[in-house]
């Protein structure tokens, strides 16, 4: 039997990104854009579920680590996706990469897509009719591709009457774009989207990080890909907040989810922990703590967390690859 640490890759902690960042000040735009990594996936399949947390802008990281591993054709089977991780996602089944770190490094100061624009045209801070219509023309979604039937996609919202997380799969959801924009809608700030007359908000609300959703359906391979280190826990109390109870006065139901989140994703992490340690998942997750807002503007800061996804992404390849594989005869 063949003896390997699935993570011991991801444990090394990275001093330096791989390029250098550079940024102008004034209009607050990434200047590299050219050098981003570009291209398109191969056909690859690989039989696993790939599950990808959320967390708004440190997003980045998982643009970065899938397109490392977009590029080494680890193209899992199946995705499923929460919030920032959705949107990652529909990069990733499409196979596009540098797409998503593209629109996120030019236009992240963009009214339109983050800001007063996008709430007057979505009532959210995200502005998703430009991301899919207006950006769409500059830098297609290959709905070809994500629509194919040999990927599955997955995005997680949590429904707001019932506080309980919902999982909208590619090809049965209708509206599947809507599911992710759905998703991706932070509470407080964005207004709850409605799909087949029920309202959801960010399925990060319910289920931050949906490993339990690939174990429930049997893989054998899961690969999680985080946006906190591996050290991160939130303190431990109940978030009793007066601002969650009057904003969601009709929702009490969402009101609990959201007050028992911290403690929730607590257990998530340990988990997680256990289930690395056991060689069940493959987990990467940020070599060094990511420390920005949730809403960051410096897009310099973007695109460090970008390259530090796709060096961590590059790095845990070997690793990955042996995990994927291990059942594989040419193995034994």
């Amino acid at each position: 039997m063949n003896k390997f640490d699935p993570i011991d890759d991801i444990k090394v902690k990275t001093k330096q990104v791989v390029k250098k960042v550079q940024y102008d000040r004034q209009v607050r735009t990434y200047t590299n854009l050219d050098d981003l990594p570009r291209g398109i996936a191969s056909n690859q399949i690989t039989e696993g579920c790939m599950v990808l947390e959320g967390g708004a802008f440190r997003g980045c990281y998982t643009s970065g680590v899938l397109d490392a591993l977009m590029e080494a054709d680890i193209n899992l089977r199946t995705t499923i996706g929460v919030s920032a991780g959705a949107m990652n996602g529909v990069g990733y089944v499409c196979g596009q990469i540098g797409r998503s770190a593209y629109i996120n490094l030019k236009y992240r100061n963009d009214d339109r897509y983050v800001g007063l624009q996008a709430m007057r045209t979505n009532h959210g801070i995200i502005g998703f009719d430009f991301a899919m219509l207006e950006l769409n023309k500059e830098y297609p979604v290959d709905m070809t591709r994500f629509n194919a039937p040999n990927r599955d996609f997955i995005a997680v919202v949590t429904n707001c009457k019932t506080g309980k997380p919902e999982y909208m799969k590619k090809g049965v959801c209708k509206d599947i774009i809507g599911a992710v924009a759905a998703s991706a809608s932070m509470p407080y700030v964005s207004q709850m989207v409605e799909i087949e007359g029920q309202p959801y908000l960010d399925g990060g609300c319910s289920c931050a990080i949906p490993y339990q959703w690939a174990l429930d359906h049997h893989f054998e391979n899961i690969v999680v890909v985080r946006t906190r280190d591996i050290e991160f826990r939130y303190p431990e109390e109940p978030n009793h907040n007066a601002m969650i109870c009057a904003r969601y006065l009709n929702y009490p139901n969402l009101v609990k989810v959201l007050e028992e989140g911290d403690m929730r994703y607590n257990k998530q992490c340990n988990e997680l922990e256990q289930l690395r340690n056991e060689g069940r998942i493959f987990m990467i997750s940020p070599s060094q703590p990511i420390d920005i807002g949730r809403l960051e503007k410096d897009t310099s800061r973007l695109a460090e967390i970008y390259y530090l996804g796709y060096a961590d992404g590059k790095r845990c390849v070997p690793s990955l690859k042996a995990y994927l594989h291990r059942g594989d005869r040419n193995d034994l």
